[in-house]
């Protein structure tokens, strides 16, 4: 009996110091993911590899087979926004084009400069994840730069098939087929597309300072195109309502592939260690 009762108490103890030490090496774990500024679930879905990208390519181009009854309302609300915009192109234009501003020479010269505040928002998310060693914000960068691929991808096609002439190259609003590369605004586009992934993204503590600054570069960029007469009002509304659709699909995208497989660890209330595996075939 002496002996069975030694016994229970040595097994009793090992199982006490495997208990603390398992609880010590969670708690190390849960501190580690705080510090690094990542979740136990969500960090495992923060990733993004090429069979991604490929899935996702396939799957935006074919999206309009796929389209359910608030796709269409969104498609057919840009197609109005835009009319309602075509409808103060050439007032716009003569508000803005004046001086410099008013020569037919077709030479975009702010193309570049127009670029810049799009390309440092992705720029600085991406040196941010880095120096934070933040996987999650390098997915959120991943994610800029796939919208405005894909998004930038639409705007081209349909300004070849558009052919409609710049402000700056006729006064006719209605110059479509033209051999012009005007419609829709492939800087407004990517803006949009790259600004409200940016905007989107991240938790809600600083969701209006991420939108002041996501919103405010796409409709700012958008703004400075029509100003400067390098596109007609319309150009512009064309390419937001494109970047924004665009964007939401790649959000969408990776809200997905974060939902589609998770791993949690957590203490159990007996002071053991409960593992949970879930995986969504879809």
């Amino acid at each position: 009996m002496e002996l069975l009762y030694d016994a229970k108490l040595t097994a009793s103890a090992l199982v006490g110091r495997f208990a603390i030490g398992l609880k010590t090496r969670i708690t190390s774990m849960w501190i580690a993911a705080s510090l690094g500024g990542l979740s136990s679930p969500a960090c495992l879905a923060d990733h993004m590899d090429v069979t991604d990208v490929l899935t996702d390519t396939k799957l935006y181009f074919t999206a309009p087979l796929r389209w359910d009854a608030g796709d269409w309302l969104y498609f057919g609300g840009a197609l109005a926004a835009i009319g309602a915009a075509h409808q103060f192109d050439d007032r716009v234009r003569s508000h803005f084009a004046v001086g410099e501003r008013a020569v037919l020479n077709g030479s975009d010269t702010n193309d570049l400069r127009d670029a810049v505040p799009t390309a440092l928002l992705v720029l600085g998310t991406w040196s941010f994840a880095q120096i934070t060693d933040n996987s999650a914000g390098r997915v959120e960068a991943y994610t800029m730069l796939e919208s405005a691929t894909f998004s930038s991808i639409t705007a081209l096609t349909i300004r070849y098939a558009a052919g409609r002439e710049r402000p700056d190259q006729t006064v006719r609003v209605d110059d479509w087929r033209a051999g012009g590369n005007s419609f829709p605004s492939l800087h407004s586009t990517a803006a949009f597309a790259v600004g409200t992934v940016f905007a989107e993204s991240g938790g809600d503590d600083y969701r209006w300072i991420r939108r002041i600054l996501g919103y405010g570069v796409a409709v700012g960029t958008a703004y400075i195109r029509v100003r400067d007469n390098d596109h007609w009002l319309s150009d512009a509304v064309a390419g937001a309502a494109i970047g924004v659709a665009t964007a939401r699909f790649t959000l969408n995208r990776r809200e997905n592939r974060a939902r589609q497989w998770d791993l949690s660890v957590t203490p159990t209330t007996h002071g053991g260690l409960g593992l949970s595996f879930t995986y969504n075939l879809q």
